[in-house]
């Protein structure tokens, strides 16, 4: 199993009360997460820079920026991709990270992480 489905909610750091709730994947082989341009403007969330990335079959350039998520009850800024029209909304790796989730692949969902100080 490569991704589940999840809902989150999005937000823009600076107004972290607007909450936009989106139905995303969560991708084990993604390290970003994707969210469509359309809906981070619409938070008004500006992107921060450009990045290249490898695609399926070349490569794509993107904007990249900053957006709040909110999974399983965890808050937290995460980068972004701007993703356009057609791409797959994606929580990345990355993302779980940063809010200290995991997934658990026997049942196909998402639990805690135990969180390790080292």
């Amino acid at each position: 199993m490569d991704f589940i489905k999840v809902k989150a909610g999005v937000f823009n750091p600076l107004m972290p009360d607007k909450v936009v709730e989106v139905e995303s994947i969560v991708d084990t082989g993604a390290v970003y997460t994707v969210i469509r341009r359309d809906i981070l403007e619409g938070l008004g969330i500006k992107p921060s820079g450009r990045r290249r990335f490898k695609a399926f079959g070349g490569y794509v350039e993107r904007d990249v920026g900053d957006v709040g998520l909110m999974l399983m009850g965890e808050r937290g800024i995460v980068p972004v991709i701007f993703g356009e029209t057609d791409d797959a909304l994606v929580i990345g790796m990355t993302a779980l990270e940063i809010l200290g989730l995991e997934v658990d692949p026997v049942n196909g969902t998402l639990k805690k992480t135990e969180l390790l100080l080292l």
